[in-house]
């Protein structure tokens, strides 16, 4: 199977469920140890947690502390370092630098430690584009191979599959950075209304149900990009105890996850310059009715963040000001929605709305009752205020693990979903549009709302009045 390991795609591997607490209790102590509560482990010292992460001939950590550990450890210790440390620690304990190795010893190690290279690689694949990271993977095997063949075998095969992936990944980066320019670009060229041959949406795709299916190919096109560790280097502070260095932030390496955000701009501007560029209300009332059976329909596939921009795009003031249009409009389907996505007790209706979006993936029996896209930018916002709200280090210096479990649920789960294949067919025709159509600028939307239906208000005039002397040079 390509892809994470099997038994990450439930849940349940990424809540805490009772660490060992028992192995080398006595070196524990020494070490600042691991400190329990209720069988679940809530902090040590970095030492300590790099030590339970290590394999031996007959200890193999939980894949839950190895998904939290690889997760969090980045805000303490760069992962070349961390698998540099790993690394030299197997060697010392496994007694691989004398001259004649205990082969029976290492063929019992050999497998574990292949595996924890397998998660890492599979997990964290963005971690391996740095050659020190492959350097240590390899020098490893190097070490072990000579007392079983089959390690030669298993090392290209992880480096095949981890070569593939990265490719994979690299070539979905391009395609997206190539989508924002051409956008850029356009809207320089494109601020005043179109001339009619400018194609609208409703002439690329009619049909709502078809428009929310692509929309969904988008996303998680989109989503399969982000890694894991992007949620925590979004964070990236400088470690208090490291003086000497910030912790990598200078390459915050969240470019998949900006991206992500950018797009789901980018939808709330198609939505709103598509409804204020039909010169005729009754056309303009069209296009929003279509646009609330695109949502509607996006939130019964379970694609809340398409539904949060289109919602997003038509409260938008240009848009959400055409009176005249909106009353030609049945509003009855879009207050519902507007409902559902309403922030009100820090959007309760919309999460119990993914619970059960989430709940019904995790029974599901088709792709396409898998599918749970999250409202993106409050995925992070939640996020963010758990790395806030909690410190990464208790005052005695240890790592708070607790923290970072509950930071594990959470990205645990956004994995879970982002692995979902699309059930869809694809249709480049319209896929296309989605991300090359022109949008207006705000001032664009502003000026052609004003055009659709005139201002109320001497403000509204004032406005109107410059920004036609500025976009269309007009007096």
């Amino acid at each position: 199977q390509e892809g994470m390991p099997q038994t990450l795609s439930s849940t349940s591997m990424f809540t805490p469920c009772g660490f060992s607490p028992h192995l080398h209790t006595s070196k524990e102590g020494e070490q600042g140890g691991l400190i329990f509560q209720d069988g679940n482990l809530t902090s040590a010292s970095l030492d300590a947690l790099i030590q339970h992460l290590i394999p031996t001939t007959d200890y193999y950590p939980e894949k839950a502390y190895i998904f939290t550990f690889l997760l969090s450890s980045r805000l303490f210790i760069e992962p070349h370092e961390l698998l540099s440390r790993v690394c030299h620690k197997c060697i010392e304990q496994q007694r691989l630098d004398d001259p004649v190795l205990d082969k029976a010893r290492i063929r019992k190690f050999g497998p574990k430690i292949l595996q924890l290279l397998t998660e890492w690689t599979e997990t964290f694949p963005y971690d391996f584009q740095e050659e020190r990271m492959i350097g240590h993977l390899k020098d490893m095997i190097h070490r072990i191979a000579p007392c079983d063949e089959a390690y030669w075998k298993k090392m290209n095969q992880l480096l095949q599959a981890l070569n593939q992936k990265l490719a994979t990944l690299s070539h979905g980066q391009e395609g997206i950075v190539k989508i924002s320019t051409a956008v850029s670009d356009k809207l320089v060229a494109f601020k005043t209304k179109p001339p009619s041959i400018q194609r609208e949406i409703l002439s690329v795709c009619s049909d709502p149900y078809t428009l929310a299916q692509q929309l969904t190919h988008v996303e998680l096109e989109r989503l399969s990009h982000i890694g894991p560790e992007e949620f925590v280097q979004a964070f990236v502070h400088k470690d208090p105890l490291d003086s000497t260095k910030t912790c990598f932030s200078e390459q915050k390496k969240t470019s998949n996850l900006e991206a992500y955000v950018k797009w789901f701009n980018r939808l709330c501007y198609l939505v709103a310059t598509e409804i204020c560029m039909p010169a005729k209300k009754k056309q303009r009332a069209q296009v929003i009715e279509f646009f609330i059976d695109v949502a509607r329909e996006c939130f019964n596939i379970g694609n809340f963040n398409s539904l949060m921009a289109i919602i997003s795009g038509m409260n938008m003031s240009p848009v959400s000001r055409l009176k005249k249009t909106w009353s030609k409009v049945k509003t009855a389907k879009f207050f519902i929605l507007e409902h559902q996505m309403d922030p009100t007790g820090n959007f309760y209706n919309y999460r119990t709305a993914l619970r059960g979006a989430a709940h019904r993936s995790l029974t599901a029996h088709s792709n396409r009752e898998k599918i749970v896209i999250p409202f993106f930018s409050l995925l992070i916002k939640d996020i963010y205020f758990l790395n806030e709200g909690c410190a990464n280090r208790l005052p005695n210096g240890h790592v708070n693990f607790e923290k970072f479990l509950e930071l594990a649920k959470q990205v645990g789960e956004f994995i879970t979903w982002k692995q979902v294949e699309c059930p869809f067919e694809q249709d480049p025709n319209i896929i296309h549009y989605l991300h090359t159509a022109p949008i207006f600028t705000e001032d664009g939307l502003y000026l052609a709302s004003y055009e659709s239906e005139s201002p109320e208000n001497q403000t509204e005039k004032d406005r109107w009045k410059s920004l036609r002397s500025t976009i269309l040079g007009k007096t």
